[in-house]
């Protein structure tokens, strides 16, 4: 089967950290997995709140001697071990720490995560923080395409960032212009894509991105941004 030149210039391995999952009922989900920079701040947030409760809870149960230092040891298990259960089942995935963030925890094929899950991800902690500092679990963060930690390959389960309410992208001013040659849908939603998005990418993403098209546009490179712009401008017709 031979490819469209888009087609083909597009079979590469994509430059972007984009996760696609199809729902049961067909719909395709495209969810942006959080990387290591943004977890470990959701996670020292969440660490301050929980030793400013403890700290706080402490202080109290000090005031009732023995008994109150046995209550304690059993509340420092439930905050240590059920503190982010209870918040990512019950509030959409979301700990205090990764909802200051903007992240949420999700199942493999996007759906909110379940008890079994979070207990799994949650429990096997100890074995990312090994041998000190989370090595193993920012090992395997590096490591991996969706960014997983050990626990979350264990329970199927996904850091993404939190989708925001979406308007109406505009496109980059430029003279609107005719494709070179006949594209099939798929290829002129790709070309108004990268148009749309140009705006959250940095110069030297798009260049990069806009390059791989050069000659099949038949442009040169440092003109093929500005074409696929043109084109774009082109699809929507006069607005």
């Amino acid at each position: 089967m031979s490819l469209t030149p888009i087609t083909a210039a597009a079979a590469q391995p994509l430059l972007d950290t984009r996760f696609k999952v199809e729902t049961p009922e067909g719909i395709d989900l495209i969810l942006r997995p959080a990387g290591v920079v943004p977890r470990a701040l959701a996670f020292t947030i969440d660490l301050l709140i929980r030793g400013a409760l403890l700290a706080a809870l402490f202080t109290v149960l000090a005031l009732l001697g023995q008994f109150g230092m046995g209550l304690g040891t059993i509340l420092l298990f439930l905050v240590t071990w059920w503190y982010m259960v209870l918040f990512e089942v019950l509030n959409q995935g979301r700990s205090p720490g990764k909802q200051l963030m903007g992240l949420r925890v999700i199942h493999d094929d996007g759906t909110p995560i379940g008890w079994a899950a979070s207990l799994t991800r949650n429990l096997l902690r100890f074995v990312d923080i090994l041998p000190f500092g989370y090595t193993l679990g920012i090992l395997s963060c590096l490591n991996h395409p969706a960014f997983k930690r050990l626990g979350d390959i264990a329970a199927g389960t996904l850091v993404v960032y939190r989708d925001n309410p979406t308007t109406a992208p505009e496109l980059p001013q430029a003279e609107a212009l005719r494709a070179p040659f006949s594209m099939s849908l798929s290829e002129q939603r790709a070309l108004l894509s990268f148009a749309e998005r140009a705006q959250s990418l940095s110069s030297a993403r798009r260049q990069e991105l806009a390059e791989i098209l050069a000659e099949t546009l038949q442009v040169p490179a440092d003109q093929a941004e500005q074409q696929i712009h043109g084109i774009a401008r082109g699809f929507l017709g006069p607005t």
